[in-house]
C-alpha cells in the first residue's frame, strides 16, 4: 500500500503563492504518474497538474503559467508550487500516485482558501 500525505495549504490572498507538497511512503512499487488534483465546495474534483516518469509536466488550461509541479524520485514527493493565485484556486487539492501496474492512490487532501 501507498500512502499519501499533503501539506502546505492555508489562507493566501489574491496574488498570493502557496507551495504544496506530497510524501509517498509505504511499500512503494515503481511509480508511472504523480499528479495533483482539487475539488472546490459542490464541484467535481478537477485535474490540475501532472508528471510522468521522465520529468514531463502538465497543466490544466486554468493553471497554465501560474502553477508549476515538480518531483522527487529518490524521495517520493511531489510538489506543486502556485502563484497569482485566484479566488477560484480555493479548494481542496487532492495529491494522486498511479503506479506502473495500474494502482492508483489518494491522499486526503489539503485546503487551499484564496481570499480578502
Amino acid at each position: 500500500q501507498v500512502q499519501l500525505v499533503e501539506s502546505g495549504g492555508g489562507l493566501v490572498q489574491p496574488g498570493g503563492s502557496l507551495r504544496l507538497s506530497c510524501a509517498a511512503s509505504g511499500t512503494i512499487p515503481s511509480i508511472n504518474i504523480m499528479a495533483w488534483y482539487r475539488q472546490a465546495p459542490g464541484k467535481q474534483r478537477e485535474w490540475v497538474a501532472r508528471v510522468g516518469t521522465s520529468g514531463g509536466a502538465r497543466y490544466a488550461d486554468s493553471v497554465m503559467g501560474r502553477f508549476t509541479i515538480s518531483k522527487d524520485s529518490a524521495k517520493n514527493t511531489v510538489d506543486l508550487e502556485m502563484h497569482s493565485l485566484k479566488v477560484e484556486d480555493s479548494a481542496v487539492y487532492f495529491c494522486n500516485v498511479v503506479l506502473w501496474r495500474g494502482d492508483a492512490f489518494w491522499g486526503k487532501g489539503t485546503l487551499v482558501t484564496v481570499s480578502t
